[in-house]
């Protein structure tokens, strides 16, 4: 029989500080009333100083395993647009600060769509017998990248890590990963771009512009994209699983902006209610988002052992994806 990934156990870990629209609007040209109504953001949690990504997704990491009754995987999956360093990995480092040794580790770049994009390769990891356990992790220290006097970009991203545990099993398991749809578009890639750093920059004999080394974003752009694509890969991994829309019990996408994911739910034919929204305490999270939302929604009763379950996100590169799971029986830690 095929082998299959099952979701396991589930953890996640989010910054101390808390910073308020109120606050933002004392530093920058903005407002709780313009935040809210744009994107229904209230509040989001920011790294102190001297906190890397590395250190959120250690703790996001521990509380999957505390989760799962496990003290021990076969490999670390991380993604991250905010890495400790350029080179090398952060994975590696991750693992071992948990404890667990010369395990395979590595990181996966695929902004907001970054959490999906680790599902699909733990589960290839497990499906080909290389790994009978492994941590997926999402965690970003995001605001390390976000000019903080930019009213488009400073009012929207926080920081935070999510982990969950899979393990091989059975595709008719709760908590077996059903289908998944993943999908990108490089015309869009500077949609959502950092343009200094990297090695066009450095062999274009030119230093730097400043302000290159913060995340520059085509709002209008992300937002009509993000709606599209994820609807499309909603409909196409439903299509793939055998799930009429109707019986999701919840949408987990993306937490971006609150008019997204109702738009979303809507061309889904998908009551409102069905959409979890958690960005109003924690912003756009990037890769840890989705994550972060499942451990909160676990947390709260959003989401019950048994109830039908699809994930959605877009993001830089452009990426999306989508992807399917009966919820198991999972405490979140």
């Amino acid at each position: 029989m095929t082998r299959h990934a099952v979701l396991a156990g589930i953890g996640s870990t989010l910054p101390e500080r808390v910073v308020t629209n109120e606050m933002l609007a004392q530093r920058i040209d903005t407002s709780d009333e313009w935040i809210r109504s744009r994107t229904g953001i209230v509040e989001r949690r920011l790294v102190e100083q001297g906190t890397a990504t590395s250190d959120l997704a250690v703790e996001a990491g521990r509380r999957a395993l505390k989760s799962a009754a496990l003290d021990r995987v076969d490999a670390v999956v991380l993604a991250t647009t905010t890495p400790d360093h350029p080179c090398p990995a952060t994975a590696p480092t991750v693992a071992s600060r948990l404890g667990l040794g010369t395990v395979a580790a590595h990181d996966v770049s695929a902004v907001c769509s970054g959490f999906l994009y680790g599902l699909a390769t733990g589960a290839g990891l497990i499906a080909i017998d290389q790994a009978e356990t492994l941590l997926v992790i999402g965690a970003e220290a995001f605001s390390t990248i976000i000019d903080p006097d930019d009213r488009g970009t400073a009012p929207i991203f926080g920081d935070g890590a999510g982990a969950v545990v899979l393990r091989a099993g059975r595709r008719d398991e709760p908590g077996a990963l059903l289908g998944m749809e993943l999908g990108s578009d490089g015309e869009l890639a500077d949609a959502i771009i950092v343009p200094g750093g990297g090695s066009r920059q450095r062999t274009s004999g030119h230093p730097p512009a400043p302000g290159d080394q913060f995340m520059k974003m085509q709002g209008q752009t992300v937002f009509r994209n993000a709606i599209v694509r994820m609807t499309q890969s909603c409909h196409a991994v439903l299509d793939r699983t055998g799930w009429p829309v109707e019986t999701v019990g919840l949408l987990v996408g993306h937490q971006a902006n609150v008019r997204i994911l109702n738009a979303v739910a809507e061309d889904l034919g998908l009551p409102a209610e069905r959409a979890f929204v958690n960005l109003d305490r924690y912003g756009n999270t990037a890769a840890a988002s989705i994550p972060l939302a499942l451990a909160d929604a676990a947390a709260s009763g959003a989401v019950r052992a048994g109830d039908r379950v699809l994930l959605t996100a877009f993001g830089g590169g452009a990426s999306w994806g989508a992807a399917t799971l009966t919820w198991p029986a999972v405490d979140p830690s």
